[in-house]
């Protein structure tokens, strides 16, 4: 019997001031640990560390660089690039003359950095003949899951939402897939999204609209291996696009 995932709870609201770290608790004099091994990554690159700080809500490290903008890449699992907003973006930056919204970076699998959260900036950077970009970079990979998913509540529509949520599927596949499901349960949002994520893979005209609120009762994210569960969002897509 497969096991399913236990629904997803919001947090509650905190009490004011009682919650993460102090101005003075947040200063990071030397990163130790996997961050020293993100400055090695950093400096060899190219890049330079400007300065680190822990984040005043996790305490987590965070490397504030400058990286060569060509060893910097969007992580190929997230949403197509607007061409109107990349330009936007560029004519507004240039018009400033400076760049003073840092991008978040990750060290990539296997060469360079990642930017779950900076696609535009980075385009527009480029657009403009730029040679580096600020980035407030991250030693842990798994942030560039989370930070997706936040983007997938963000889209503007269904279509898009699918879309994201199973690049995102088939980007944790590559990465291990035989961890269980349920533990992306909230970088996912539904599992009802990874099988219309299938659908419009297959279908781009597919109207999804009129079998997602059926799909959102009958599919739950459930223990089983990523691979395997892929496997069963394929299956329940086949069903679905039968039905068009």
């Amino acid at each position: 019997m497969v096991k399913r995932a236990a629904p997803r709870r919001r947090p509650r609201k905190a009490k004011p001031g009682t919650k993460g770290l102090a101005p003075a608790d947040c200063l990071l004099d030397q990163p130790g640990g996997v961050a020293a091994d993100t400055v090695e990554a950093i400096q060899k690159a190219g890049g330079c560390l400007i300065g680190s700080y822990k984040d005043p809500l996790g305490g987590h490290p965070v490397l504030l660089s400058i990286l060569p903008i060509d060893a910097v890449e969007p992580t190929p699992f997230q949403r197509d690039l607007s061409d109107a907003h990349h330009k936007r973006l560029a004519d507004v930056i240039n018009k400033t003359g400076r760049f003073l919204d840092p991008i978040i970076a990750v060290v990539a699998p296997e060469r360079g950095f990642w930017t779950p959260n900076g696609r535009h900036r980075l385009e527009a950077m480029r657009r403009l003949g730029a040679r580096s970009i600020a980035a407030l970079v991250v030693a842990d990979r798994e942030i560039a899951w989370q930070i997706l998913a936040l983007n997938t509540e963000k889209a503007h529509n269904l279509k898009e939402r699918s879309s994201e949520v199973i690049r995102i599927y088939r980007g944790l596949v590559e990465e291990d897939a035989k961890r269980p499901e349920s533990q992306f349960a909230f970088y996912l949002d539904e599992a009802a999204l990874v099988t219309l994520g299938v659908c419009y893979e297959r279908a781009p005209r597919f109207g999804g609209g009129a079998y997602h609120p059926i799909l959102r009762r009958l599919e739950t994210f459930t223990d089983e291996p990523l691979r395997t569960a892929l496997k069963d969002h394929e299956k329940h897509a086949t069903m679905v696009l039968e039905l068009e």
